[in-house]
């Protein structure tokens, strides 16, 4: 496992632990850890937007993150994540970057309350955008 690899583990893996943190605060309605004054994950985390058909988005993002640590320890042992892997890892990262850059903007716009664990889960997804870049860049040459 290269560094690149690895840097997308790390990130993968406290991604899935941040989406599971708010998973978990959703079902069991238990406000948030966040530091007073520096966000709001409650109001976030219980308004509508937090669902999409009854179904927590927090569990959309666990899923993406486990996703990618799936395919990046299964990559080199099953053939079709050793043809298509990469690719299917930039497809996970893009939607989630996507997704959550409106997430964000519905944070900031809408709901006029930021949380921090979301902005994390943001970040982390796009450091794996990223990562995914650099991936299929490698994969190309």
């Amino acid at each position: 496992m290269n560094k690149l690899q690895k840097v997308a583990l790390i990130a993968a893996f406290l991604g899935l632990l941040d989406a599971l943190y708010l998973l978990v605060i959703k079902l069991t309605e238990e406000p948030a850890f966040c530091i007073q004054g520096i966000g709001d994950c409650w109001t976030v985390n219980t308004s509508k937007y937090s669902e999409i058909y009854g179904i927590p988005i927090s569990l959309f993002g666990a899923v993406a993150f486990l996703a990618i640590v799936l395919i990046l320890n299964l990559e080199n042992r099953i053939k079709f994540l050793a043809k298509y892997g990469t690719l299917v890892f930039f497809g996970i990262a893009l939607t989630g970057t996507i997704y959550s850059a409106y997430l964000t903007y519905l944070e900031v716009w809408v709901i006029h309350a930021i949380c921090p664990f979301c902005i994390i889960s943001a970040l982390l997804m796009l450091i794996l955008l990223i990562i995914s870049i650099f991936r299929l860049r490698k994969d190309f040459e």
